[in-house]
């Protein structure tokens, strides 16, 4: 078998069945660095087979999940590429480290100067720590990085050079790496699939062949935007393959947790900066050369929050004195199908650009969601590059007054949202009948709003000063 699989090669493994693969268990050496190789995928949803999604081609995460455990239920806290991001490397929320929105140009948010990140915490205990392609946190103080080299986000051939690179140049050191892919974010003429790249085989979506999900439209331009980002999504899983195999020809991969998941949901209205479903339960596949069985299904709730404290119980690093953090390591619950006391998560998102104050925060728990949107009052904002995408210039085209339908929902309800919405996902999990208002659901409502409130307190929203207002001419 070869080290990372290609198109090809994945039309011959699904013939044959890739639940038929079998994998060696590593054989640990005695004595070992406990490295982080860390893979971030740029708007990737739920899309893979094992995922529910049979289409699209993602043999080398299928094999990683094949390797590792497989995460049902993990949920980002905010659907928006830097705030996600900054929670993955703080372990707090973004409503605490500063980062509240995008870092990049004139939106520039950056994270309060005391924050202690996971690259500062392990360059400060002797890793080396690295970040090939998208970091989109800063400022480098917060997270610094020994190895940064210029490179593509988008160009996966050269991504796993530099990774490649970064192992040869720390072949006795632990290390953190993370790698941050381009794909399958949207460009300006699509989703990045203009240029071939020199060893990647390019994996060509019909439009007829893919899977719309219920959150949108099946028109003949959301499918062609489709195969656009499932393109992209394969050429990403190339670049896992490749760099999973730098690791290996580096004779790491036995001392080395790999970690794969996707900041926040597919580049599509009702999904990206989104606090539904699709906006913020995300893949992730965890893979540790400790575990005693492969190819583990984990149903627990984990959030963003809990990767920091999972990766510092890993590698054995230890938090400043008195600095707390938001989330709880999954590191022992990591082999166990269906761990009890993991039921609920919390979300809170505030900006994607610095023009889209949208401030929700909320609660996930298995049945049931709630969301309380702070500026209730605004219509709901459009990150640009949705905006512009072909599937809501259709919506445009088409719409035909409010209660006009955008997938199940209408158009009314997701422009124009109320201080309160409650979901009982269990009957309706496309998120679209909102009982805020159904006297049967009083006290859930109030459970989650004083849940979501004590969450709040805790970490120490900033945005709780706005319960302290009041309206005069009420």
């Amino acid at each position: 078998m070869t080290e990372y699989f290609s198109r090809r090669e994945w039309f011959r493994l699904a013939g044959a069945g890739l639940a038929g693969l079998s994998f060696s268990a590593p054989v640990l050496a005695s004595t070992r660095s406990r490295n982080v190789l860390l893979l971030i995928a740029d708007d990737l949803g739920l899309d893979m087979p094992s995922y529910g999604n049979p289409v699209i081609q993602m043999p080398n995460l299928e094999r990683l999940a094949s390797e590792g455990v497989r995460f049902t239920n993990a949920y980002c806290t905010t659907p928006s590429c830097t705030a996600s991001r900054s929670v993955i490397l703080t372990g707090l929320h973004n409503h605490r480290n500063g980062l509240y929105g995008l870092m990049h140009d004139y939106h520039h948010f950056t994270a309060f100067s005391w924050v202690r990140s996971l690259p500062w915490i392990l360059k400060e205990q002797g890793y080396a720590t690295g970040v090939v392609g998208k970091l989109h946190v800063g400022p480098p103080e917060v997270f610094p990085f020994d190895f940064a080299p210029p490179v593509s986000t988008r160009n996966v051939t050269a991504l796993a050079a530099q990774a490649k690179r970064f192992f040869e140049m720390n072949p006795g050191n632990p290390f953190f790496l993370l790698v941050g892919f381009g794909d399958p974010h949207r460009s300006e003429k699509g989703f990045g699939n203009e240029d071939n790249q020199s060893g990647i085989e390019p994996v060509i979506y019909s439009p007829e062949e893919v899977m719309v999900p219920s959150f949108l439209p099946g028109w003949p331009e959301t499918r062609r935007e489709l195969a656009e980002y499932y393109q992209s999504a394969s050429r990403m899983d190339q670049g896992v393959g490749l760099i999973i195999q730098a690791l290996r020809e580096a004779g790491r991969e036995q001392d080395t947790l790999v970690i794969f998941l996707s900041d926040n949901g597919i580049a599509f209205p009702g999904a990206k900066t989104c606090l539904y479903d699709p906006g913020i339960r995300l893949p992730l596949l965890v893979r540790s050369p400790e575990q005693t069985q492969k190819g583990l299904v984990n149903h627990a709730m984990v959030s963003f929050t809990d990767l920091m404290p999972t990766l510092l119980e890993w590698t054995g690093a230890s938090l400043p004195p008195k600095y707390e953090i938001h989330g709880r390591s999954f590191f022992p619950i990591l082999e166990q199908e269906n761990p009890e006391g993991w039921d609920e998560i919390y979300f809170s998102h505030t900006f994607h650009e610095v023009t889209m104050y949208y401030p929700a925060r909320g609660i996930r728990t298995r049945k049931y969601k709630y969301i309380n949107n702070l500026a209730h009052e605004l219509p709901f904002p459009f990150a640009s590059d949705l905006y512009r995408s072909a599937t809501w210039q259709g919506v445009l085209e088409r719409a035909k007054g409010p209660n006009w339908k955008y997938g199940k929902r209408r158009l009314r309800d997701f422009l124009h949202r109320p201080a309160e919405e409650l979901y009982d996902l269990e009957n309706d999990p496309d998120e679209v009948k909102n009982l805020a208002s159904n006297r049967k659901y009083r006290e859930v409502l109030e459970e989650l709003r004083q849940k979501t409130l004590s969450f709040r307190k805790k970490t120490r929203d900033p945005w709780l000063i706005l319960n302290n207002y009041r309206d005069p001419v009420d």
